[in-house]
């Protein structure tokens, strides 16, 4: 039998390319020749991510964006990229169709696996009579939750553990999601979860929009891919006591105002605990990581905590035995992956689907959520708390 060939096109962002890879492992296990198609600056890292095993099985391919004076190559890829761009990368996405529908003319793949994002690309395969099933890369709690914003506005969800204040409910920008919830000629939609977390959030997807839902697996990537960069910050945290550091970061698109880093700084320093913080800045951005934290705030820490600017081993840090907890912003593959590597966590959202992934998992009972006050800000007490009081110590294994 001829090997099927499946072309992958996920959005620009770490975020939606790591469930994509994910799924294309699984399919090359399966013997499918699989075809990930992105920017050249997104393929530069996630060549990185592909294990030896699958070097003939995936195969990476090229889509070039038109160019923009606005949007260098290094911005074809929301990886720290300047939020107020975000339009103008979809925007170019977009311009990029008669690229797109050559790749497909080219390697005729069988089936398109496409981002919910870009709706589009479906219309592009079918004109070429290649079917084509979108790929939800979040959770399906926020998926019936969107679906009630934008087609059941009137109606109240009927699970109240995933309650949203309307700040929330604003920055989920449902609109921009009217046109994409049940649009496509295949009514088959695949999602990055699993029964045993969202059964019945599963179950209410299947009700509202009466497809076949199919949940692929939660996004988790291997911990054993080994860097040499990382090697000193792994050693030293090898020194510390098992359960006993909290690692802390909020994705790679998602930064600190001042005010909420300093709290985060401070909120570090008063719980005692070892930790590693992951404190990213936008590209182009020239900040100093010493000038954006509280004034001798790295020296009083000393060698309990180590605060990098930079990217780190995610998976390997949350698989490591001395990590006991995460402070995370809550996006969904950093919250299966914890859930996965059995690292309890503690919530703090900033925006779109991260608020409810947040009361998800503290519905599951894997995770605290910092409370932010009536202004939308954390506060150090709030952030310090979280390791001392009852119910954190029943979940956290700290010593």
């Amino acid at each position: 039998m001829a090997t099927l060939r499946v072309l992958m096109f996920p959005w620009l962002a770490y975020g939606h390319i790591s469930p994509f890879l994910n799924i294309a492992k699984k399919l090359a296990d399966r013997g499918f020749l699989i075809y990930l198609c992105s920017t050249p600056i997104n393929l530069k890292s996630t060549i990185k991510k592909i294990p030896e095993k699958y070097a003939d099985s995936i195969q990476l391919i090229e889509l070039h964006l038109p160019e923009l004076p606005e949007l260098p190559p290094h911005y074809h890829t929301t990886n720290g990229f300047p939020p107020h761009l975000n339009n103008t990368l979809h925007k170019a996405l977009e311009m990029s169709k008669p690229n797109f529908s050559k790749i497909l003319q080219n390697l005729k793949p069988d089936l398109v696996i496409y981002d919910m994002l870009q709706q589009w690309a479906e219309h592009v395969a079918n004109e070429q009579n290649i079917p084509a099933v979108k790929l939800i890369t979040f959770g399906a709690a926020v998926f019936s939750y969107l679906f009630y914003l934008v087609k059941k506005p009137e109606a109240v969800f009927p699970f109240p553990a995933i309650n949203l204040s309307k700040i929330e409910q604003e920055k989920m920008f449902a609109k921009d999601f009217e046109d994409r919830l049940v649009d496509g000629n295949i009514q088959i939609m695949l999602i990055s979860t699993s029964r045993t977390i969202e059964a019945k959030y599963i179950d209410h997807c299947t009700e509202l929009i009466n497809w076949k839902v199919v949940p692929v697996g939660p996004p988790v990537q291997d911990p054993i891919i080994n860097n040499a960069d990382d090697k000193e910050l792994m050693n030293w945290l090898g020194t510390k006591d098992e359960n006993s550091t909290v690692f802390v970061s909020f994705g790679s698109e998602y930064f600190l105002s001042k005010e909420d880093m300093e709290e985060v700084a401070f909120g570090l320093e008063l719980s005692n605990v070892n930790f590693i913080w992951v404190a990213r800045f936008p590209k182009g951005e020239d900040q100093n990581l010493e000038d954006a934290l509280p004034k001798g705030f790295l020296e009083r820490i000393g060698e309990r905590g180590r605060v990098l600017d930079k990217f780190a081993p995610q998976p390997r840090i949350l698989n490591h035995p001395s990590t006991g907890g995460f402070i995370s912003h809550c996006g969904w593959n950093s919250v299966m992956e914890s859930v996965d590597f059995g690292v309890p966590i503690i919530a703090m959202p900033i925006q779109y689907d991260q608020p409810s992934n947040a009361r998800l998992i503290v519905e599951l009972g894997v995770a605290v959520e910092i409370v932010r006050d009536d202004d939308g800000k954390i506060h150090r007490g709030e952030i310090a708390e979280k390791f001392t009081e009852e119910k954190s110590r029943k979940l956290f294994k700290m010593s």
